[in-house]
């Protein structure tokens, strides 16, 4: 670092910014120069500087009137090495480090990073490519989500099911300050003014508060149909949409959000019924199913046709119903497909009855208005089908 007596002038002090760089710091972890080199290229870099003083003011001048006479016949000469230079080696030692993809020994593109070591490695043949990696994660480690939520330093990734994305600030209602003390009482009235603005401030349009509005539904959706997360993500957007297209207007927001949900649902394949949908969100089927018929033919949204295998698990887990009983049932589905006698027909009733033929076949003692009353399908349905899959696949029960 600079001397001591560098710091006693406030005009020279200003030109420690250098000791900061970033893109020099980065150059020397890259290289591995280690401290020793740092203190070497921090002590050129200053004689630069002062070269550079010295010859555009002269050694006379006031501003450096505060350096030693040894010093300043040590910086006249030229310094052993430019900052362009340095700056060249840089960035040929980070382009280096990130753009290589392919192994140069046998073409193989499964690279592997070991960031405890500084090392890109290929796992086919073993070969080192670079020992000087850099770790462009955080310094910090985290062995369990609490210790990650606490060392974290950013907020959470952007959410399309939050009507802000979660780009906005939340004033929290802790009332203390940082040491853990109670606000006193003008500053807590402070906070519960800037708080209730910023409450305003978030949903100050009508877009806003339909998204809040929106969103609010979706959550308790999915809490309530236990639908996983990135499902709730792709009904917000398919919601978006909605809105932007102008399909909210004159329509009832929660009609719309349940119409999404459903539409989310069956474009994963995901198990859920209309019928659940709706009785759900306290909406008659069919404004919901009117809603997903609106969503489809004004967003072009293609739907695939819905697996009835997918039903069988979720049926079974509900009933009671054993693993091998159940891989029977998936083994019937399969038949009938190859028979062509699943399309058109409802999936749930389907399943239903694959499942009670399976049961039938390995013994086990289920009634079809058990599995009816799982499946949301009426006995003469689960009667219907299983004629159908009995007839067609040439089963002796």
């Amino acid at each position: 670092m600079a001397p001591c007596w560098l710091a006693n002038s406030k005009r020279i002090r200003a030109l420690r910014w250098w000791y900061c760089d970033p893109e020099e710091a980065e150059y020397y972890l890259i290289g591995g120069k280690g401290i020793k080199s740092a203190v070497r290229a921090v002590t050129e870099r200053f004689k630069y500087i002062m070269y550079g003083l010295l010859l555009r003011f002269g050694p006379e001048t006031p501003i450096l009137a505060s350096v030693p006479t040894e010093m300043t016949r040590m910086n006249m000469t030229a310094p052993a090495h430019g900052i362009d230079e340095e700056r060249k080696k840089m960035g040929a030692a980070r382009d280096q480090a990130s753009s290589v993809s392919h192994c140069p020994e046998c073409g193989s593109d499964q690279l592997v990073e070991d960031y405890d070591q500084g090392e890109v490695i290929c796992q086919a043949c073993g070969l080192v490519l670079t020992d000087h990696a850099v770790n462009r994660g955080p310094e910090w480690r985290a062995f369990t989500k609490e210790e990650k939520d606490e060392r974290g330093r950013v907020g959470i990734p952007i959410s399309y099911s939050i009507h802000d994305k979660g780009l906005s600030t939340v004033i929290d209602r802790v009332n203390r300050d940082a040491y853990g003390r109670q606000l006193p009482l003008s500053t807590r009235l402070q906070m519960l003014k800037l708080r209730k603005w910023q409450i305003r401030t978030r949903v100050h349009s009508s877009a806003d508060r339909n998204l809040a509005q929106a969103m609010a539904e979706l959550d308790r959706l999915t809490d309530k149909l236990h639908i996983p997360a990135p499902i709730k993500e792709r009904a917000a957007i398919v919601y978006r949409k909605a809105l932007d297209s102008g399909l909210v207007r004159g329509r009832s927001i929660a009609a719309i959000a349940a119409a999404a949900l459903y539409a989310a649902c069956r474009s994963s394949e995901t198990p859920r019924t209309l019928k659940e949908v709706s009785s759900a969100s306290r909406i008659r089927k069919k404004d919901v199913a009117r809603c997903y018929r609106l969503l489809l033919r004004e967003l072009d949204i293609k739907m695939p046709v819905e697996d009835p295998v997918r039903c069988i698990s979720k049926i079974a887990n509900k009933v009671g119903i054993a693993t091998q009983t159940e891989r029977r049932g998936i083994r019937i589905l399969e038949d009938a497909k190859k028979k062509g006698i699943v399309a058109g027909k409802d999936p749930m009733g389907l399943a239903a009855a694959a499942l009670y033929v399976a049961c039938v076949l390995e013994g086990e003692k289920k009634t079809q208005k058990e599995i009816a009353e799982v499946a949301n399908v009426t006995e003469v349905t689960v009667r219907n089908r299983y004629k159908g899959l009995k007839d067609a696949l040439g089963l002796n029960i």
